[in-house]
């Protein structure tokens, strides 16, 4: 981690050095479940590292031992590539943009598994990478076993979140269908955009709980960075209209939202 990470955290989120950092590319047509490789199908990781030989020699390694395997060298092209792969391998240490911070906004908007890959061995370094989402933090030099076993360690703990279809979410008379993407209320369908089903979802999916603004940007808008101005309030207000009730959605004030029940 550079000399800088303090100063980082203490900034507004999503801001480094050079500017803001951009949040992850939306709506990429290579979007996959993270963890999606399953017994007999070929794990694919995604190498970041920005040293070019390094990056190559373990590109060529992990080839040799059955993953399908890229590379790239930037923080920028890592925001545009995560999404297709299975795994990341991350050097904390980037060119362009700082690595925690690539780090936060890939696991804003997604569950695929994170090993950051350092030199840098110190304890604070390793539970800043473990704090800006990685689920696992390994030191160079390092043992080519050493590390594919982490690897099948980190995709065994992540296979388990991986569903064969969603579960419907039945609330009195409404019944929201994630695999349909359809919401029907006393057996008539309700249509719906696609963010207003995405964020109805995700408070029907935790109904004990408030839901921040910030946890429906970074979600349902995959937007960590920006402040939550008006966009929520008028999803909720559209979805209030067309489930004929404000009680569906509850406000909770400085907070954010939970769902209710009409």
């Amino acid at each position: 981690m550079n000399q800088q990470v303090g100063t980082l955290l203490d900034a507004h989120p999503g801001e480094g050095p050079g500017g803001r950092v951009p949040r992850p590319r939306a709506e990429h047509p290579a979007d996959r479940s993270p963890a999606l490789a399953r017994l007999g199908e070929t794990l694919r990781i995604l190498v970041i590292e920005s040293d070019a030989h390094v990056g190559e020699t373990l590109t060529r390694r992990l080839r040799r031992h059955g993953y399908e395997t890229f590379s790239v060298a930037t923080g920028e092209a890592a925001l545009d590539e995560y999404r297709s792969a299975d795994l990341v391998l991350l050097d904390p240490e980037l060119p362009d943009l700082d690595g925690l911070e690539v780090c936060r906004a890939i696991r804003a908007a997604s569950e695929v598994p994170i090993i950051a890959v350092s030199a840098v061995a110190g304890e604070l370094d390793r539970v800043l990478g473990l704090q800006a989402g990685a689920d696992d933090y390994v030191v160079e030099p390092y043992g080519f076993r050493e590390l594919t076993a982490r690897i099948e360690a980190v995709m065994r703990r992540a296979r388990p979140a991986v569903r064969p279809t969603a579960q419907v979410i039945t609330s009195g008379p409404l019944t929201i269908d994630p695999d349909l993407r359809e919401v029907r209320l006393g057996g008539r369908r309700i249509d719906v955009t696609r963010k207003e089903f995405d964020l109805l979802h995700l408070l029907a999916s935790r109904p004990e709980k408030v839901v921040s603004r910030k946890q429906l940007m970074a979600q349902v808008w995959e937007d960590s960075w920006s402040r939550p101005g008006r966009t929520i309030d008028t999803h909720v207000s559209s979805l209030r209209g067309k489930l004929g009730s404000a009680d569906w959605i509850i406000t909770v004030r400085g907070v954010g939202f939970r769902f209710g029940q009409a």
